[in-house]
């Protein structure tokens, strides 16, 4: 036989899972459009789940408390309690027990005749939910089982397969691995499916991959299931209900599993029921009746039962059309125009952002896989950083990322807060296909090297790689090999920062942050801060050359040492600056010579009590000019100043968030970084200047 013909008998043998009224009657209920908030890091470490945490409540505007999720592929053994080898070679069943008198007869109908149990155990979860605020409703008891498919089993299925029972590519491992998905689809749909009383479903059940999730926010899943100090390589996590389906419980938030993966999913689609019919045709029945359903389903399809290359499975999901397609080499056109031929009525259309957390076991790969829609309708930002230990990141926004990267490094020296690259994609570009793959290759896998190692790659497989031709921050480069040679004295801040480019070229890191040491010394001591924020203002924003040194490296120094020069203004009570303690505005009265600094971090990132809305009512007190220090995701900074300010200037520094200077009147904006989306939306008057990117829309 052949591989196609194995493939018949794979979706031949799923035909019975749904009766046939069941088949042709799926409702195909229509819900909001979501705005979630998605986030995914794969690193060449085990890095715990508090840091996935910091991003993602960092994007709580984005969640609404009805859905929350995340997923962990290369998990540590120890932690699960089980052996190494238990851990590569079972696999990781996780059922939810909405009702837990349920489990003795799951175990009974789906465990016992179908798999060996090495090891189960209770997910370690807080004793009364209520201590979280925000939990709302009880999440599930989870369970996790590690198994192995019984020979009999595996002979019984074979049976049922075709004459002789023994197609000849079918591998034990794939007869294996339908067996878990088909019962998996029969415990769902006996016990949950999408009406009727709910009991229990499989939260997932691929090799080293684990799926938790909940009714509340998605770093409410890791307090709850305390997850804080899990490690793994490669996290992915979500806020947000699905936009079709049951939203309100726990089955119908995200991730959805398809088998070995995990897929998350920030948008919508316009042809649901059209992807829904798709599998149908292949015996392939949605339980949950969500979109990120059937997307995760579609990838299992072609991935797994199709065998599809990764750039292929990509390729159906988001073709590649019109100019972008023209562009192609000629044989890529002719196998793409064959996959959308077959494939083009189960390809999403509409906006959305998958990202999807893979385990390659057999391989000793664990994958974060980021795809774009090809009208880039929904917000991403892809990163990478690359040293002795690399982490890559794919999220809704970047200041998600960079949340993640300023715990990672306030732990963990061998990372610092910025990365090495930012972009944006659009999907089915026929520069890099907008989709991109972060592998974590195990040292002892077949390609590994004898370390892990974490390597990123475009659709069609080209490397991304970091500057790497210079050197990366390392915690033992902290300490100076030279003092630094600048007199402070007598030099204004520009003269010092030529002094700087001059000597850069012959300076290791520890010297650049001793002289910046320095700096915030001597302007604590004689009241020169100007002088000081004016020089870490011109290295944050200029291009100049590094050296052996890397631009992000450098930037993260400076991050601190301005951080720690505007905290020393807290004591000023008088001088050029004034430092706003929230809660009390108006308490220092407004000077047109004076710059009021505000620390974004006491301000929530939208609402009346969030940072614009704070701008906006000391504007009205008369207060002209602004350093917005630690911004991380604040939305709509600028807005509603109104006409009549020309004479306003804010300075922002960090991350800010969506909508900034959207609506401008007159004032005068500077972003000492990077912007993000919605950036100067319906700008009438006035300036704004973006030292860095704008995002993914602008104006």
């Amino acid at each position: 036989m052949t591989a196609s013909c194995d493939i018949d008998l794979l979706t031949a043998s799923r035909k019975n899972l749904l009766p046939g009224r069941e088949r042709d009657s799926a409702p195909r209920k229509l819900e909001a459009e979501g705005g979630c908030g998605v986030i995914g890091i794969a690193c060449s470490e085990q890095i715990p789940a508090r840091h996935l945490l910091q991003a993602l409540q960092q994007m709580r505007n984005r969640g609404n408390n009805k859905g929350g999720g995340i997923a962990a592929v290369g998990l540590v053994p120890e932690e699960l309690g089980v052996p190494r080898k238990v851990l590569e070679q079972d696999y990781l069943l996780a059922i939810a027990y909405l009702d837990p008198s349920a489990r003795p007869e799951v175990e009974k109908q789906f465990l016992e005749p179908t798999f060996e149990v090495d090891y189960s155990r209770s997910v370690p979860a807080v004793e009364d939910f209520r201590t979280i605020p925000t939990l709302e409703v009880r999440p599930p008891e989870v369970h996790q089982y590690f198994v192995r498919v019984r020979p009999d089993a595996v002979q019984q299925f074979r049976s049922r397969l075709g004459p002789g029972g023994e197609p000849s590519t079918l591998s034990p491992d794939a007869v294996a691995d339908e067996i878990v998905y088909q019962n998996s689809f029969h415990l769902n749909r006996a016990f949950y499916a999408s009406s009727g009383e709910k009991k229990a479903f499989v939260l997932s059940h691929g090799k080293n991959m684990l799926v938790l999730k909940m009714v509340g926010y998605g770093d409410d899943v890791i307090r709850y299931y305390r997850l804080e100090d899990v490690h793994a390589h490669v996290w992915i996590g979500h806020h947000r209900y699905p936009t079709k389906g049951r939203v309100w419980h726990p089955g119908g938030a995200h991730p959805f599993v398809g088998l070995h993966e995990a897929l998350v999913h920030n948008g919508d689609f316009a042809n649901y029921a059209s992807i829904c019919e798709y599998l149908g045709q292949r015996n392939i029945f949605p339980l949950f009746l969500t979109d990120t359903e059937v997307a995760a389903l579609v990838f299992d399809l072609l991935h797994r039962t199709y065998r599809y290359p990764l750039e292929y499975v990509i390729e159906a999901l988001a073709p590649t059309t019109e100019r972008d397609f023209a562009l192609l080499p000629p044989d890529r056109q002719r196998i793409y125009q064959m996959i959308q031929a077959t494939h083009i009525h189960g390809s999403p259309d509409g906006p959305w952002f998958f990202l999807i957390a893979q385990s390659a076991q057999e391989k000793g790969e664990y994958r974060l896989i980021g795809i774009t829609d090809t009208s880039m309708l929904r917000p991403q930002v892809f990163a990478f950083q690359e040293g002795t230990a690399s982490i890559g990141f794919a999220a809704s926004e970047k200041q998600a990322i960079d949340a993640a990267l300023t715990s990672l490094a306030s732990e963990d020296r061998r990372f610092w807060s910025r990365a090495d690259r930012y972009w944006n994609a659009r999907g089915g570009s026929h520069t890099d296909g907008g989709a991109f793959v972060f592998t974590v290759r195990s040292g002892n896998s077949a390609s590994g090297t004898g370390q892990t190692s974490l390597i990123c790659t475009d659709k069609f497989g080209k490397r991304i790689t970091a500057d790497t031709s210079r050197e990366a921050w390392t915690a033992a480069s902290a300490s100076p090999s030279r003092p630094h040679d600048i007199r402070l004295d007598g030099q204004n801040a520009a003269e010092l920062f030529a002094s700087v480019l001059t000597r850069l070229p012959a300076w290791d890191y520890g010297t650049f942050s001793d002289f910046l040491s320095a700096l915030v010394e001597s302007a604590s001591k004689e009241g020169n801060y100007r002088r000081a924020i004016e020089l870490l203002t011109l290295l944050i924003d200029r291009r100049f050359p590094t050296g052996s040194l890397r631009r992000s490296s450098l930037l993260s120094i400076c991050d601190e040492h301005l951080a720690s020069l505007l905290e020393s203004l807290r004591g000023t009570p008088e001088g050029e600056y004034a430092f706003l303690v929230p809660g009390r505005a108006g308490t220092d009265a407004p000077r047109r010579e004076r710059t009021l600094v505000i620390d974004a971090r006491g301000y929530p990132p939208e609402g009346d009590l969030g940072l614009a809305s704070e701008i906006r009512k000391l504007s009205l007190m008369g207060w002209r000019r602004f350093l917005i220090a630690n911004t991380s995701g604040h939305r709509f900074i600028a807005n509603g100043l109104g006409p009549g300010t020309d004479d306003v200037r804010i300075d922002v520094y960090g991350t800010p968030g969506d909508y900034l200077a959207s609506g401008l009147d007159g004032a005068q904006v500077v972003v000492h970084g990077s912007g993000q989306d919605q950036l100067a939306q319906i700008m009438k008057a006035g300036t704004l200047v973006v030292h860095g990117d704008v995002g993914q829309t602008f104006m």
